[in-house]
């Protein structure tokens, strides 16, 4: 026997014989007409060099080897429904699942709390796992299947294979020690431009946007610290009588922990857009689906 010859109708074509016994019941379970059923039988039997079915006067009956064939081929049949063709199920409340997003140190300050309480409630077996990378290797981690979900600002995922979805809008706000000798409840534009800067140089990252603007509007600052992250300004600031812009739920974070006061630039300030991303290998996967339709229920009328 020739496996090239064999297709999937004539093994659904068998095992609706073996089932019925008849030509046109089976012919009616998998949608032939009787004369399709018979010329698939004929070909099965000549594949086999066996009958297969003999007619008798209870109906058709199978021979020894379509006896042998039948729980083999039915196997098969539901082998392919259920691994190739059955839609992808997810259950959140039983899943284990580790999920790996790509976030920035300040994205994991404006998704994370909120996410990880709706998981504690939704899907308490989900783990989530945050990483960085640079820009030029994360699109590869996520064609590669090691990054489920970007989330934040990603300027540079831009290939076509990619989907994206906004979230929200996001703007910048300013930080300050709670006792500042001259900056109280509202910053002028006076001390905005007197007071020295933090600045932090977070490339590809939201904070070139603030950096560009400034630029582009000839706004000078007098630079005091420059810094490649934003971790550390929660303990910086409190000793020092500088000031620094970071994103708005960046700043209001660290406003939270009691010791700086945040603040309304002096100027109108510049938004940007934060989305989630994902490669198009995972655009119908059933548990990517499911998370991306959380993040948004949390996050797409801001946080």
């Amino acid at each position: 026997m020739n496996i090239a010859e064999i297709d999937l109708n004539l093994l659904r074509v068998f095992d609706a014989l073996m089932r019925t016994r008849n030509v046109t019941l089976a012919g009616e379970i998998v949608g032939l007409s009787q004369p399709a059923v018979s010329f698939g039988l004929n070909k099965l039997r000549t594949l086999t060099a066996d009958p297969l079915f003999v007619r008798t006067s209870r109906g058709m009956e199978p021979t020894p080897r379509a006896s042998r064939m039948a729980d083999p081929v039915r196997h098969v049949l539901e082998v392919v429904q259920r691994d190739i063709f059955l839609q992808d199920e997810f259950d959140a409340r039983t899943s284990q699942r580790t999920f790996t997003l790509s976030l920035s140190d300040v994205g994991e300050m404006v998704f994370l709390p909120k996410l990880l309480r709706r998981l504690r409630t939704d899907a308490p077996g989900i783990t989530l796992k945050s990483v960085s990378m640079p820009p030029a290797r994360l699109e590869e981690a996520m064609a590669a299947g090691d990054v489920d979900l970007a989330l934040g600002y990603f300027p540079d995922i831009t290939k076509a294979n990619f989907y994206q979805q906004h979230l929200f809008t996001h703007t910048f706000a300013c930080l300050v020690r709670r006792d500042h000798p001259t900056i109280k409840t509202k910053l002028t534009m006076k001390q905005f431009l007197d007071v020295y800067h933090v600045v932090i140089r977070a490339e590809g990252r939201s904070q070139e946007i603030i950096e560009r603007y400034l630029e582009e509007q000839k706004i000078v600052r007098k630079v005091g610290l420059s810094i490649p992250h934003f971790m550390s300004i929660p303990h910086l600031l409190p000793e020092s009588d500088m000031l620094v812009t970071v994103p708005y739920s960046c700043a209001q974070s660290f406003a939270r922990l009691g010791e700086l006061r945040m603040l309304e630039l002096p100027m109108k300030a510049p938004t940007f857009d934060l989305k989630q991303h994902w490669h198009a290998r995972y655009h119908r996967d059933a548990a990517n689906q499911w998370l991306r339709g959380i993040i948004y229920d949390c996050f797409s009328m801001g946080i």
